[in-house]
């Protein structure tokens, strides 16, 4: 909470293996929408990674769609990002990360600023000295910013996404669903405008995917979708080594 009792919610984005801080951005909620600014501006800036680790909360994951998908995530995916989630309760696995957090809240929130525009500066003084003034001993006492690179992978926008092994390509509705003939399938609404793939696999039963990943099965009459198994489980928690 800030002097002014407004709530400040911390964006942050780190480099994993030079421990780089790319962002600490205030925002007033964590709603998807300022996400998708502050990571579209990452992206810009510094480029893409090859796969974004976070904890399960918003707006990174929803508890209500698909393998707890969520619209900043499908959208990470169709700008080939791969997904690494850590197990719920067990913050270790993100420790470089949550290690930066304790330094940041140490020295950047208390005290707290009197505004949001102020206390955007104590993050911004305090990422420039943990990038090229605060030498960390995991990196042989050197900075972040003297190993940090940035990444090869431009950041261009969204391409097509096209089906062209499955039996038909549908738009899902702004609603969360997809129209087979009269039937209506509930989806989830964090696929609303996303092209995604069907193909009849047996008599009546269909399987939806979205881009290379499956989602789940739906019998034509009921129209009730099974999820498929989920491709971002723990056997992606891994970190990337690149």
């Amino acid at each position: 909470m800030l002097a002014d009792k407004r709530y400040c919610y911390p964006l942050t984005i780190t480099d994993f293996a030079s421990r780089y801080l790319i962002c600490c951005e205030a925002l007033e909620t964590t709603q998807e929408m300022y996400a998708f600014t502050v990571f579209e501006r990452a992206f810009k800036d510094f480029g893409l990674p090859l796969a974004i680790r976070t904890d399960n909360g918003v707006p990174f994951a929803s508890r209500s769609a698909f393998f707890g998908l969520s619209k900043l995530s499908v959208w990470w995916l169709r700008l080939g990002i791969g997904i690494e989630r850590i197990k719920p309760g067990n913050p270790q696995q993100n420790g470089r990360h949550e290690r930066m957090h304790l330094t940041l809240k140490k020295e950047a929130t208390k005290p707290p600023a009197k505004n949001f525009l102020q206390q955007q500066a104590k993050f911004d003084g305090f990422s420039a000295c943990f990038n090229h003034e605060r030498p960390h001993q995991a990196l042989a006492m050197k900075y972040p910013g003297e190993l940090y690179r940035r990444s090869s992978r431009l950041y261009t926008g969204l391409g097509e996404v096209e089906y062209p092994f499955h039996d038909r390509a549908i738009t899902v509705t702004q609603c969360g669903r997809i129209c087979l003939g009269r039937r209506k399938i509930n989806l989830s609404t964090v696929f609303a405008g996303q092209n995604v793939g069907i193909t009849e696999v047996s008599e009546k039963i269909w399987l939806v995917s979205f881009m290379q990943y499956d989602l789940g099965f739906f019998d034509h009459e009921t129209g009730r979708v099974e999820c498929a198994p989920n491709p971002f489980g723990a056997k992606l928690l891994p970190m990337c080594p690149v």
